[in-house]
């Protein structure tokens, strides 16, 4: 049988937590992994080797005079990633991946130095950040929306324009920090939701009391009749414009974390007419048809270019609606 040893203080371990309690995505491998012989890991680890001496995978030390080959530097533990964890890597490589492309557009078209410095773990330059509003700008220049569009809009969500709506609600929030597991801590979020559910009102109360990282947890998580200007905009986004009473069937996603949501009731707000809200219709609807439009100029932008290390969508013809 194979122990596993609590981590140093000091260092971060992939397998295991401080407390020794085993991560959820290495739950599979911790077990194997302690099932297994010093010996049994012993072979695997030649049998890798031998695999990476018949491949090819080594290299050779320029000026060692012996000239031995030698072999990549491999673990036969494997790094495992929560696919919310790659997730959240895959997004900040495209858009890493992204802005590069258009700096380098706007280099290309005049807008920006060509002697401007590549970013640096991440962060552009002050100029390039101006020449991209620029490329924008110059580049995007759709369509306005006319009346018969807006009015189609308007007409199918309407709710979205509802004035004066608001929301009885209560939370449990479970607050994403420096530090903290999120794949873990989605885990018992997720359980907790599956429980409330299933379970009578005073249950929530309970929960929101025991776990909401959120003051209101001392009041049960209610955060009585609350207004979406009164909220994170993209918790507002998941919480109104519905029609959803009792537990929300989701997770709500903010800045602050994770939050199970309960609707007590609601009031639905004041339809207003179409002309009141014209603007704010058009506008909705420019902002829209811009997001698409970036979307196909970036894949064009991706056809020409050649990018190694990451897939990105590309667009199959110069045609660009």
């Amino acid at each position: 049988m194979h122990a596993l040893q609590l981590p140093l203080p000091q260092h971060f371990d992939e397998m295991l937590l401080a407390s020794g309690a085993i991560r959820p995505q290495y739950q599979g491998f911790a077990d194997w992994l302690q099932a297994q012989t010093p010996q049994a890991l012993a072979a695997k680890r030649a049998e890798a080797d031998l695999l990476f001496h018949k491949v090819g995978i080594t290299f050779a030390v320029y000026g060692d005079e012996a000239g031995a080959e030698r072999l990549i530097p491999f673990d036969t533990v494997p790094r495992i990633v929560p696919s919310d964890e790659w997730a959240t890597l895959q997004a900040g490589l495209r858009q890493r991946a992204y802005s590069e492309l258009l700096r380098q557009r706007a280099q290309a078209l005049g807008l920006l130095a060509a002697d401007d410095p590549a970013p640096e773990q991440g962060v552009m330059s002050e100029q390039a950040s101006r020449a991209i509003e620029a490329l924008m700008a110059q580049e995007l220049v759709g369509p306005e929306p006319d009346e018969a569009a807006c009015r189609r809009h308007f007409d199918a969500h309407t709710r979205r324009f509802a004035q004066g709506e608001r929301v009885q609600l209560r939370h449990i929030l479970f607050a994403v920090t420096p530090g903290v597991d999120v794949a873990l801590l989605r885990q018992r979020a997720e359980a907790q939701l599956i429980a409330l559910r299933a379970s009578e009102a005073a249950a929530f109360t309970e929960a929101a009391r025991t776990l909401s990282n959120c003051p209101s947890g001392a009041e049960g998580g209610r955060l009585g009749w609350t207004s979406a200007q009164e909220c994170a905009p993209e918790f507002a986004r998941e919480v109104f414009g519905r029609t959803e009473i009792g537990v929300l069937p989701q997770l709500v996603h903010s800045r602050f974390g994770l939050h199970i949501v309960a609707i007590d009731a609601r009031e639905p707000g004041r339809l207003p007419a179409f002309e009141t809200v014209r603007e704010a219709v058009a506008q909705q609807m420019r902002q829209q048809l811009q997001l698409s439009s970036l979307r196909q100029y970036l894949q064009l932008l991706v056809a020409e270019a050649c990018i190694e290390g990451i897939e990105l969508p590309r667009a199959e013809t110069a045609l660009v609606q």
